[in-house]
């Protein structure tokens, strides 16, 4: 089990949850890597750890992820929590749990994926944007919820979100940049979810040099803010 499942939903309305990795927690900072192949995941995790990075979410756009996981989970899982994402059925949710995700992500709401998670003892964040969204997923018992595509609606959103839901632990993802992930943790997100702000040119090529650097400047501001 990667997380405590909190057990009172008898005594206190509340639903099963299981808690998001303390280490993930900690940093406030999860980032989402997509590359073209499962193989390209290893020099640029070797980067991200040495700058800090805590919580790297693998996508299943990237094929090969399930294949490749545990020789990443051998190699990196002592440093970093790996969790996996983009997962968009319950079969490919199934496999995640069964080769030790971390946490799960989903862009989608699906009370249904929330159950299957938590009954394993596996935290997920699934996706939504409206109220009406967020809060189905957190009140069926999600670890946190993804606000996507975050780019489209601001910090703003979270405040507002707070009024009828004060109890709502949330990861924007999508468009979050340097800036922007200060706003966002300034707001009350426990995290954010970082792609091609930070990742930039990476996976095709990049300068590695330059990607470390991008990755020391996330890590900074968002321990500076939990400060």
């Amino acid at each position: 089990m990667t997380g405590e499942a909190m057990t009172g939903e008898a005594m206190t309305g509340e639903p099963r949850r299981v808690a998001l990795p303390q280490r993930t927690v900690d940093s406030r900072l999860i980032v989402v890597a997509r590359a073209k192949r499962a193989e390209d995941y290893d020099a640029v995790l070797d980067v991200l750890v040495d700058a800090g990075i805590r919580s790297v979410e693998l996508t299943l756009t990237t094929p090969g992820t399930f294949e490749h996981f545990p020789q990443l989970l051998a190699r990196f899982g002592d440093a970093v929590d790996l969790g996996i994402g983009t997962v968009t059925n319950t079969a490919d949710l199934a496999r995640a749990i069964e080769v030790g995700a971390a946490y799960i992500v989903t862009p989608i709401t699906s009370t249904g994926f929330v159950t299957q998670a938590t009954d394993a003892g596996v935290p997920i964040v699934p996706g939504g944007l409206t109220p009406t969204e967020l809060f189905a997923s957190w009140s069926a018992g999600a670890s946190a919820v993804k606000v996507f595509p975050a780019g489209q609606v601001g910090p703003a959103y979270l405040k507002d979100l707070r009024g009828p839901f004060p109890d709502l632990v949330a990861v924007p993802s999508g468009g979050v940049d340097l800036a922007g992930a200060e706003a966002w943790l300034r707001a009350g997100a426990v995290a954010v979810s970082v792609g091609g702000p930070l990742l930039g040119d990476a996976f095709s090529g990049g300068d590695l040099a330059a990607l470390r650097e991008r990755a020391a400047a996330f890590v900074e501001v968002c321990a500076r803010d939990s400060a």
